[in-house]
């Protein structure tokens, strides 16, 4: 295994090689880039490869620019199984012609006794309408490439036999708690509660899968632009949700970790079927993440231009946002069942013009199912961005606000009440295709009834998070009458089954009559 930055690798065996989610561009209005810095390697020779696998089409996973100029056009695509098929579509559009669509959870053996099996998640919340892991396995030894995709449980991968490398997603890759406008002291205690979810997570998955060896992949990104500096975790800040590799070995050690390996941008691991492993780096890996400032501001220099780039290109003066919005969105709020009523009221965009001085406010009103000007109402939510990236997501008809404004990191937000996961639901669907999925999934999902249940501690509740259904018997934590789900960090009031998280959602839970209160 080739390390090739952030959640890529290239995986070579005797009967093939396969390059998983190539990532070297800056993503979401250049302020992602991948770190350490991966665009110096040998590409050319890294792109000739067999198998092309893109877990899902979150800019730092898919980099359309770097597929279609590096990676070899005969290679066939291991498709996951999605519900859409904008990630197939859009990999046509860039050459590739080959495809392998797989099976969700079903084994495919390819050429020369090659085994490959990849795990779609399919709710509207996993990636942009989708997220997966690939297993691999060649003569005896299994590698698992969970990415950030975040299953409600490794067992389907465990059950074919013994894994020898598992990487995994460790560090944050949203916006929240930074960009919400809050006391620093609040931003610092949401962003430590996140850090410490991340890793409890992280921790609970390797605990599942018990591989050989463990290397912490997919993240964190690198913050370049000087508006978003302050995002890198390099200021002693316990709050920043953006922990780094060597970070992640610390913590690993704390818990008992000794199988942690680390991947830099050109390092090789050998496995072995017996479970050795043999690692050489490019440089040393301690003394790298010792000078991580300095590597940080010397990338800042050189990718200046890049990002400034960038920024000439976002603005569209003749453009009517008002006029193309209400033309964009209002016939998808009409269609909108579940996810309208989910958000149940105004969500306000306050445009800041070119001079940073004057604003246009936008509201999206949900139940009145319109764009229209503010009228100095309440409203759910209210997002404060420039009106160029506004003017650009228009000009360029992006479909998915999350995979692009989002998680940019170039707003901030406040809100009224808990967190409402149907409101970037419905920013990640401003396509035809999408809200329909994203209203039929919704409907099943609210419909389903999942009778069975679970004890944990003094309370019997559904065994299924009522969030993304995962195994409540797993992830479940009771501390006196509330119960949190460590896979996403969400919270319920037992005695009243209320979500204290987010907006709905509510869990079926008794008290046991042997343990009364």
């Amino acid at each position: 295994m080739t390390g090739t930055g952030h959640a890529s690798m290239r995986i070579d065996t005797a009967a093939g090689s396969i390059l998983c989610d190539p990532w070297v561009n800056p993503a979401y209005f250049a302020s992602w880039f991948p770190f350490p810095d991966n665009s110096l390697l040998d590409w050319e020779t890294l792109g000739d490869v067999d198998y092309l696998y893109v877990s899902h089409l979150h800019r730092d996973h898919f980099d359309a620019a770097h597929l279609k100029r590096f990676v070899s056009k005969k290679a066939t695509v291991l498709l996951p199984e999605y519900p859409t098929s904008q990630l197939e579509d859009e990999l046509r559009d860039l050459g590739f012609t080959s495809f392998l669509k797989t099976k969700s959870n079903q084994v495919h053996e390819l050429d020369g006794g090659l085994k490959v099996m990849i795990q779609a998640l399919i709710s509207p919340t996993d990636g942009p309408i989708g997220d997966s892991s690939l297993w691999v396995e060649h003569d005896g030894i299994r590698v698992l490439n969970q990415n950030d995709a975040r299953p409600t449980d490794l067992s389907t991968f465990a059950e074919l036999g013994h894994v020898h490398a598992h990487m995994l997603q460790f560090s944050g890759a949203i916006w929240y708690p930074m960009v919400y406008e809050l006391p620093q002291a609040a931003k610092t205690a949401f962003g430590k509660q996140k850090r410490d979810r991340q890793f409890d997570r992280t921790w609970r998955y390797i605990d599942d899968l018990k591989a050989s060896h463990v290397f912490p992949i997919a993240g964190p990104p690198c913050f370049l632009d000087d508006e978003l500096w302050q995002f890198n975790d390099i200021h002693g800040d316990e709050g920043n949700i953006f922990p780094d590799q060597s970070v992640f070995m610390t913590e690993y050690a704390k818990v008992g970790g000794t199988n942690g390996i680390v991947l830099l941008p050109g390092s090789t691991t050998s496995l072995t079927s017996s479970g050795e492993a043999t690692t050489t780096h490019p440089t040393d890996v301690d003394e790298f993440f010792a000078n991580k400032k300095a590597h940080l501001e010397e990338m800042r220099e050189r990718k200046a231009p890049i990002i400034a780039a960038e920024k000439a290109s976002w603005r569209h003066p003749e453009i009517d946002v008002l006029g193309e919005l209400k033309k964009r969105i209002e016939p998808l709020l009409e269609e909108s069942i579940y996810l309208a009523k989910g958000v149940g009221g105004p969500v306000r965009f306050d445009l800041v013009g070119y001079d940073d001085d004057a604003v246009e406010s936008i509201v999206v009103d949900f139940p009145g199912k319109q764009v229209r000007p503010y009228a100095d109402e309440k409203v759910r939510y209210r997002f404060r961005t420039q009106r160029e990236l506004i003017e650009h997501l228009i000009h360029i008809d992006e479909g998915d606000w999350v995979n692009s404004l989002f998680l940019s990191c170039r707003f901030s937000a406040a809100r009224i009440g808990q967190y409402n996961e149907f409101v970037y639901a419905f920013f990640k669907c401003l396509s035809e295709e999408r809200l329909q999925y994203a209203e039929g999934w919704y409907d099943e999902h609210e419909r389903s009834v999942d009778a069975e249940d679970t004890t944990l501690g003094d309370w019997t509740v559904q065994r299924r998070c009522p969030h993304l259904k995962a195994d409540l018997s797993r992830f479940g934590i009771v501390d006196g009458n509330v119960l949190t789900c460590q896979l996403h960090g969400w919270k319920f009031d037992l005695p009243s089954g209320r979500c204290l998280t987010s907006v709905g959602h509510s869990v079926r839970a008794s008290r046991n009559v042997d343990n009364p209160a």
